[in-house]
């Protein structure tokens, strides 16, 4: 039977119905703890693109049925050599050759825009659950990518939280971070703090662990950060923000969000976490995750799972996420394929 890849504009609807029903029965299969989010939520995820990123999406089809689905991203501003791919086969179609098809395509149009390296994530079971790897990790490496970043979600069951335990982290890092006061915002920065927050996004690939990924680290300047608001805000996401300023330069030195979609009130991720290395050795870290998880429940009182991610070697930011209660659920991977 042919499998052939049909691309599809992020305005025709009938093409995202189909790929939209193909990456929740995916997800229902590989990730179901996860909530996919609804319809509406995938339609707003197309019709706005990451800010500084060219998406190119497709579907492929065997005998006139769509059976997988391909996201590919090509950064503009910065590490322009690389396309981030997502590649999903519904569950039912797997082992039948539409993963390779897909892949190919991908390959094809990623040189044709000057791409040298197609980077893509998997998820896995935690070291010891499985003798075999996933189907994703199995694809990846039979395709001839490496695992260049492995990584493990922890998730944060906010129904047990030893509420004691938080306040005795909250007092000992707010004892050793004299000299600086916390900012709490749920949305957009307020432009007084906004060049800081951007210089801090900017320094996340030069922070944290990036294993054997070739990435730069991004150029973020206030414009482009606010970009990047505008279309969250676009897509429907909640953020609970909280930041650390330094007393004697007004400058916010520390940072941390909690991102929400608009359909699953009960889940959210915790996502960025960084601070200035200048300001680094007062427990900034640790102090606007406690006040800025506190944040979060204030507004949201059905929010029940925050989930994290972090490189296995970063170990520094692992220690302060389970000092919170965060607990392992998967590993998981970034591979690089040169094309």
């Amino acid at each position: 039977m042919h499998i052939a890849v049909d691309p599809y504009d992020p305005t025709d609807e009938a093409a995202l119905d189909e790929a939209y029903r193909i990456v929740a029965a995916a997800q229902a299969v590989d990730v179901p703890d996860v909530p996919v989010g609804d319809r509406a939520e995938f339609g707003r995820v197309a019709a706005h693109p990451p800010y500084g990123n060219v998406v190119l999406t497709a579907l492929a089809r065997r005998d006139g049925d769509a059976v997988g689905y391909l996201w590919i991203r090509l950064p503009q501003l910065d590490n322009t050599g690389n396309a981030s791919v997502e590649l999903v086969v519904d569950p039912a179609h797997r082992r039948q050759g539409v993963g390779r098809v897909l892949l190919g395509y991908a390959r094809r149009v990623a040189a044709e825009h000057g791409r040298k390296r197609l980077i893509a994530e998997t998820t896995d079971g935690l070291p010891g659950e499985s003798a075999s790897p996933a189907p994703g990790a199995a694809f990846a490496a039979a395709a001839g990518a490496r695992p260049a970043l492995p990584d493990v979600r922890r998730r944060l069951d906010t129904t047990r939280l030893d509420h004691t335990s938080l306040a005795a982290l909250h007092d000992m890092a707010r004892s050793r971070a004299a000299g600086y006061r916390t900012v709490a915002w749920v949305g957009a920065v307020a432009e007084e703090y906004v060049a800081d927050i951007a210089r801090l996004e900017g320094r996340l690939f030069a922070d944290a662990p990036t294993g054997e990924l070739v990435v730069e680290a991004e150029k973020v300047d206030a414009k482009r950060f606010r970009e990047m608001e505008r279309i969250r805000a676009l897509r429907g996401r909640r953020r609970y923000h909280l930041g650390a300023v330094h007393e004697a330069t007004g400058r916010m030195v520390a940072w941390t969000m909690i991102d929400m979609g608009p359909s699953a009130t009960w889940y959210a991720s915790q996502e960025i976490t960084i601070v200035d290395p200048e300001h680094r050795g007062h427990r900034l870290g640790l102090l606007i995750k406690v006040e800025n998880l506190r944040h979060a429940l204030a507004h949201e009182p059905a929010l029940r799972a925050i989930d994290t991610w972090n490189a296995a070697a970063n170990d520094h930011m692992i220690t302060i996420n389970e000092q919170l209660g965060f607990r392992p659920v998967n590993a998981g991977a970034s591979w690089q394929l040169t094309i």
